[in-house]
């Protein structure tokens, strides 16, 4: 017998804030379109634009726990993938931690593990690499955790649509209204797999939200698009000619790293691509 859901906690970073789906008074998105389908739920949303891994850990659980959340989804790591600081272990450490409290509370947890961004958003030949190898780090962390814990995953990477133009908003960095949608299809389905009652149906047919002109196109791309790419492509510069290097020079990949989950119980190899 399906579980009933009387409690729905979103965590995040700014696709789960509804960053892409924009709606009169500010964003709408995933959440609230998963929510619709499980009407018996109180649905809470603890996201905030730019988290990352260790700032849900620190910022957003306490919150999610305090909610004895039945179901909980969690989206996060991409912001973690494009920054110089970035580390495997202490993901590995911090994504463990998140998801091992919510099974601990009782929630059926769904995560997902990324698609090829590099695909949607258009860059430079190295930082494309770069980006790429950072996800792929990113992903085995995921996969290590999910397995660990027995949680349900999204694979945005086989996500229907997912590097179709109309998946995505202006800024190519967030999903739009469709692939808002599509997303929140995707995790009412893996919830329901998870035992989880989901009433409803996440419609597929975009409603709702204000029009997209051309005029967003070169206003995000102006006020937004250039100075991101400068911030972001700063941080993954020596990453990014490391990689150029070892590919001129011949030399292979560093080895996958052992990393041991917080319990001590489990070894589990993160491939290493950092110089």
């Amino acid at each position: 017998m399906a579980k009933t859901v009387h409690s729905l906690v979103v965590l995040g970073d700014s696709t789960t804030v509804g960053v892409g789906d924009p709606v009169p008074g500010g964003w709408r998105g995933v959440g609230p379109l998963l929510a619709a389908a499980m009407p018996h739920a109180r649905y809470l949303n603890v996201s905030v634009t730019g988290a990352r891994v260790t700032s849900v850990r620190h910022g957003q659980l306490p919150r999610a726990l305090a909610a004895r959340p039945d179901a909980a989804v969690l989206l996060v790591g991409m912001n973690d993938t494009l920054r110089s600081d970035f580390d495997a272990r202490r993901l590995h450490a911090d994504l463990d931690a998140v998801v091992g409290a919510l099974v601990s509370a009782g929630a059926v947890v769904v995560t997902v593990r990324f698609h090829d961004h590099s695909r949607v958003f258009r860059l430079p030949g190295a930082l494309r690499r770069a980006l790429r190898a950072r996800i792929a780090e990113l992903n085995g962390v995921i996969d290590a955790v999910v397995r660990r814990h027995g949680v349900q995953c999204v694979d945005l990477d086989l996500l229907d649509g997912a590097y179709a133009p109309e998946t995505w908003a202006v800024d190519r960095l967030h999903p739009s209204e469709s692939g808002h949608r599509k997303l929140a299809a995707a995790f009412a389905a893996r919830l329901a797999q998870g035992g989880c009652e989901v009433p409803g149906r996440v419609s597929p047919v975009c409603t709702g939200g204000l029009e997209v002109t051309p005029l967003h196109h070169v206003g995000w791309l102006v006020v937004k698009g250039i100075p991101w790419l400068w911030r972001r492509g700063r941080d993954l510069v020596p990453y990014a000619a490391a990689v150029m290097y070892r590919s001129w020079a011949g030399h292979p990949e560093p080895p996958p790293s052992c990393v041991v989950d917080p319990a001590g119980t489990e070894a589990v190899a993160v491939p290493t691509t950092a110089p």
